[in-house]
């Protein structure tokens, strides 16, 4: 087996699959790529059996091989050659030569015996998404899962096909963010829960392009050109999160993101390490927020001038919280959808494009008196 192939090129297509690649392991095997050369196509992939990634390129190769090839040694040398010609060449003696107008280098490899199987999901339904909206639509939501492992539905990425469109949910109990891509209508709902580390992975994969979605029972797909990324679904039932959601939240705030942005986070500055909260009193056209930590003596308030149309009301919150959700509203204006200090807020940004949905929700905390 011997083929050619640009540096830069190859480290391009490695550094994207080498996140599949486990740091720390019980099963050796899982720290290679899998090589495979077949009918002039190179195909690298590798996977932690949680994730997997797979990518090809063309080369010209006049035999067909497969191999496990130590993967952060072979990406470590690729990467830090300046650019040029690799050429790979396999010995008898489970040898893998790397050889440029400077060098070589002899990479052991290994028998593709023990390798996992890579988990293949069916082609029959491909939905196709631009790369910029679901990548939207992880930014707006991922933030909001849950990091307990008691409830393990939580701690992944809710992907609900409806017939209003296609739904992104996370939650962790204490807040709850809903983004709908509206031009993704199912003939009937379907849920699929998609682990947090998965989103993590698949975050920094998207790019411009299309994205083509498959799915199983089991595992979901992502192809994106010649890369393609595999994940396992957890296999659980999600809450029942449409039963948190308020139906009557009269009072209305309506107040400038990045101002109230601002201030919270001066408050984090002042609220106390064990309550970690802020208190919204509001009255017409004011907005006071405010925070104390009683251990050191310190406290801090302010007043921003707002739209309040409601009962005047002392509403506290976890200021961490509000400050996550307030940075993942990427809007001029946002509006406070509020009933009472005890039950729960609705955040909504001001305007929004007719494709789209956001909804996020928070549970107040109870005032310190």
């Amino acid at each position: 087996m011997e083929f050619k192939v640009n540096s830069k090129v190859l480290e391009k297509l490695l550094s994207k699959i080498i996140p599949a690649v486990p740091s720390r392991t019980p099963m050796p095997i899982l720290e290679n790529f899998l090589f495979e050369i077949k009918d002039g196509s190179l195909v690298v992939s590798a996977t932690d059996l949680e994730i997997s990634l797979k990518a090809s390129m063309n080369v010209a190769a006049e035999s067909n091989i497969k191999m496990v090839v130590p993967a952060r040694l072979l990406y470590d040398v690729v990467r830090n050659l300046d650019e040029t010609q690799i050429h790979f060449e396999n010995s008898p003696n489970l040898k893998l030569k790397l050889k440029t107008d400077f060098g070589t280098y002899n990479i052991g490899y290994s028998s593709h015996d023990d390798f996992p199987a890579i988990p293949s999901v069916s082609r029959d339904k491909e939905i196709v998404i631009s790369g910029n909206d679901l990548k939207r639509a992880i930014d707006q939501t991922s933030f909001a899962m849950s990091k307990e492992d008691m409830r393990p539905a939580m701690t992944g990425t809710l992907f609900e096909f409806s017939t209003d469109g296609l739904r992104f949910v996370t939650t962790d109990g204490h807040r709850l963010v809903k983004y709908v891509f509206k031009n993704i209508i199912a003939e009937k709902n379907e849920q699929y829960i998609i682990p947090e580390r998965a989103i993590s992975v698949l975050s920094k994969l998207l790019s411009e392009s299309d994205v083509k979605i498959y799915l199983s029972k089991t595992h979901i797909s992502f192809q994106m050109g010649e890369l393609e990324f595999i994940t396992r679904l957890i296999g659980e039932k999600y809450p029942a999160y449409g039963s948190v959601i308020p139906l009557e939240n009269e009072n209305i705030l309506k107040i400038k993101t990045l101002e109230l942005l601002s201030s919270v986070k001066r408050m984090l500055l002042f609220s106390s390490s064990n309550s970690k909260q802020v208190k919204f009193t509001l009255k017409k056209d004011n907005l006071e927020v405010s925070a104390e930590d009683i251990d050191r003596g310190s406290n801090a308030v302010e007043n921003i001038l707002c739209d309040y149309k409601g009962e005047s009301m002392e509403i506290g919150f976890n200021t961490a919280y509000v400050n996550d959700v307030l940075s993942h509203v990427y809007n001029e204006e946002v509006i406070f959808k509020l009933h009472s200090p005890t039950k729960a807020c609705i955040v909504e940004p001001s305007k929004i494009k007719d494709t789209e949905e956001l909804l996020l929700l928070l549970m107040p905390v109870r005032l310190n008196n």
